[in-house]
């Protein structure tokens, strides 16, 4: 895009606005700027932004977002649960979408994602589902923001422990997370058992 003073004239703003402005769309992640390069709009369906909702990653640091082996979508009304997490009434149309997840052809996750139907109308009849809410919410024209991320450990029971391939009781790591819109409105809740094997979850903090 322009640097900041050709888009400062164009629009007939101040540089400073412009600058505050930028700054803002890239912590949003929605542009990239690079030193003696320029300014470059992000795309949200390059392979890096699809996963940047995962913190797992692979023994050489990569993020892991795992292939999909099986996914079914189911249209329902939210639950006491589903709609305290996504600020949603009671019975507000949802889809539940189930995934089950690998990597290097060895089964790593388990996944239920809930969505409001509002803001993905007619998903359930698409042929090709993708498994990243980022791009999901670009082909629905929806920005994403933030996201929270709790994690604990859990002992493997029933159909996850089979999906898995694990003795039932093997610890497996827990995901509940809630992926908000760039307006700050929750878009999606995830949860999601993990068998990381060789793999890693990593926090970064500054």
């Amino acid at each position: 895009i322009p640097n900041e003073i050709e888009l400062s004239r164009e629009l007939g703003i101040s540089v400073g606005t412009v600058r505050k402005a930028l700054d803002e769309m890239e912590n949003e992640r929605l542009i990239s700027r690079r030193q003696g390069r320029g300014t470059f709009v992000i795309d949200q369906t390059s392979t890096e932004q699809a996963v940047r909702f995962s913190n797992i990653r692979d023994p050489d640091g990569m993020r892991i977002g795992g292939d999909i082996v099986s996914c079914t979508i189911v249209a329902a009304g939210a639950n006491e649960t589903e709609a305290r997490h996504l600020e949603l009434r009671n019975g507000e149309p949802i889809f539940r979408i189930h995934r089950v997840r690998a990597h290097n052809g060895v089964p790593l996750m388990v996944e239920e994602s809930i969505i409001p139907q509002g803001l993905f109308p007619g998903l359930a009849q698409e042929s090709d589902v993708s498994p990243s809410i980022v791009v999901l919410a670009h082909h629905f024209g929806v920005l994403l923001g933030r996201a929270e991320e709790k994690i604990r450990v859990s002992a493997a029971k029933g159909e996850v422990a089979k999906l898995l391939k694990v003795a039932e009781g093997a610890p497996l790591l827990m995901l509940d997370c809630v992926v908000h819109t760039i307006e700050g409105r929750p878009i999606e809740w995830r949860l999601a058992s993990c068998n990381l094997r060789e793999n890693h979850y990593l926090a970064e903090m500054s």
